[in-house]
């Protein structure tokens, strides 16, 4: 467990220290999604260690990043698995709302990972 603190502190620690440069520096750079931080793979802005949602610049976190706006949210992944299906848009099949989604990954059926698209996608 003591190794498991150690690693969170460390962790916290850095990121303090690069969620302090000078904000301009990365602000024009996109968002990589999905990148690693702290061993996790994170599909979207995560605010883990700040106050405010951010991102990494890069696919493994490497100092760089900057913080979240609205025009950064994760795209879909065209085409994915959902069952035993490819599917190559925004679909209903499957949510219980009727409401249109995609995948984040190339296999849903592995990573579960999803988010809702705009009524206008389906």
């Amino acid at each position: 467990m003591d190794a498991l603190l150690t690693t969170r502190q460390i962790l916290h620690q850095n990121l303090i220290v690069h969620l302090r440069p000078p904000f301009p520096v990365f602000f024009n750079h996109s968002c990589v999604f999905p990148f690693v931080y702290g061993e996790v793979t994170h599909y979207g802005c995560t605010s883990v260690h700040s106050d405010f949602a951010w991102c990494s610049l890069d696919e493994t976190f490497q100092g760089r990043w900057r913080y979240c706006t609205g025009a950064d949210p994760p795209k879909c992944t065209f085409p994915f698995l959902f069952g035993k299906k490819l599917i190559n848009r925004c679909t209903r099949e499957g949510y219980a709302l009727s409401r249109s989604w995609c995948s984040l990954t190339k296999d849903y059926n592995r990573d579960k990972k999803w988010k809702q698209c705009s009524p206008y996608n389906v």
